[in-house]
Parts: C-alpha cells; structure tokens; sequence
C-alpha cells in the first residue's frame, strides 16, 4: 500500500470504530508503522468517525512530529504505541477505542480471561487487565509492557482497550473481537452462570492455534 492508502485504510478504520460505538466524540487513537522511524497516526481532537487524509499525522520513533497539516497534532497518546513499537517488531499498528463493554469490565476492574468460546481461546487467549495509569502520560506504558511478550490485546484499568498486530485490519479485528468476547461475557453473566470450558478442551484449542502458525503472540505459546 502507498503511504495515502494508509491514511484512507485508517480513515476508513476510524469510521468503523466511530459507526460501531467503540468511541465517543473525539476518543480513541490509532497508529501504522512505515519503518523503523517513520509512523502514521491520527490526530488527536478529532472525531475518528470524520477523519480524511490529511488529518492523518506523522511521526518519529520519538514521537516528535515529522508532518502535520496546519490545526493538527499527534495523538497524546503516542508513548504507548511507541511502547508497543519498541518491545514487539512484527507489530505494524495499533488501535486503542473505548468500547462499551470491554471498557466496563476494565472500569470494573475486571480482565477477560474465562475460557467461555473457542474463537476467543485461539484468536486472543484471553484479555489482561492493565493497572490504571494517567493518559498522555508514561504510566500508560509502563503498565502494559509486562503483556506485550505474550498478547496482543489488553484492557486499561478505567480507560479502555487496547489491541495491537502485523497490520492495520488485523488491529482493528483483534479490539472487534476483545468487544465481542466482553459482550458475551457480559449477556451470559446475566443469563445466569457462564459455563467455561474445561483444561481439556482448551488444550485442544491451543493445539489447533498452534497448528495454524497466525501470526503475533499467544499467552499459552508464548508463555
């Protein structure tokens, strides 16, 4: 993809998270890496939902700005994609919303663990919980950096979620299916008692997800 069809690829991605509820007004952020020092994110201020591409920002390895229309800046939460950037190189963007559910079980204080459907067992292996840290700040990172070796998606204690992966789409589908999994957790606890698969089961899952060599990080293969 040239460089403007990233920028559309991330308008179009700040439209979905914007239409599905995962932001509210101006929230959420999200990031591509072009090389080592070179990386698209969106502005921060803005609405996701009503991005084009010259909103779109970029920046150094550093953070510091190397383009930017008049009226835009990067994204205050920048650190902690350069966290992600840093500690996971085969991590090429990363997508932070607030979506509704996942971001109630993190104001909860509540990570998603329960092994409930087998796609959640394979694809995430489950959703830690980061302790609170101040946005725009380093706490941010600090607080996810322990998660970064074995997955690729985390929640943020009274914030958020956030997901990370080798592209754009793929970012974006991991957070889509923390909010999914956050959703069903959520509906069956009101049903009545969630029923967990057993370690057996999940075994077998864990083989399957090896078997199929998906690309970023699995706490049950890379533990």
């Amino acid at each position: 993809m040239t460089e403007y069809e990233i920028k559309q690829l991330m308008c179009e991605i700040g439209r979905r998270v914007y239409d599905r509820r995962m932001v509210a007004s101006n929230d959420g952020n999200f990031s591509v890496k072009l090389n080592d020092n070179e990386f698209l994110c969106t502005p921060t201020g803005v609405s996701k939902g009503f991005m084009t591409p010259e909103f779109i920002c970029k920046v150094d390895a550093k953070g510091n700005v190397l383009e930017a229309n008049p009226g835009f800046r990067p994204s205050s939460e920048i650190k902690m994609h350069m966290r992600i950037y840093e500690k996971r190189p085969d991590v090429n963007a990363v997508v932070h919303a607030h979506p509704v559910y996942a971001t109630a079980f993190a104001i909860c204080g509540m990570p998603l663990e329960a092994p409930i459907m087998p796609e959640a067992v394979i694809f995430l292996g489950g959703v830690p919980l980061a302790k609170y840290g101040t946005p725009s700040t380093m706490e941010v990172p600090d607080s996810i950096e322990e998660f970064l070796p074995y997955y690729d998606q985390v929640l943020l204690e009274n914030h958020g979620a956030l997901a990370w992966g080798a592209d754009l789409l793929s970012a974006y589908h991991k957070l889509e299916s923390v909010e999914f999994y956050a959703e069903l957790m959520y509906k069956s606890r009101m049903i009545g008692n969630p029923k967990s698969l057993n370690d057996e089961q999940v075994a077998k899952l864990y083989e399957i997800r090896k078997n199929m060599n998906l690309p970023g990080k699995h706490i049950a293969i890379d533990r």
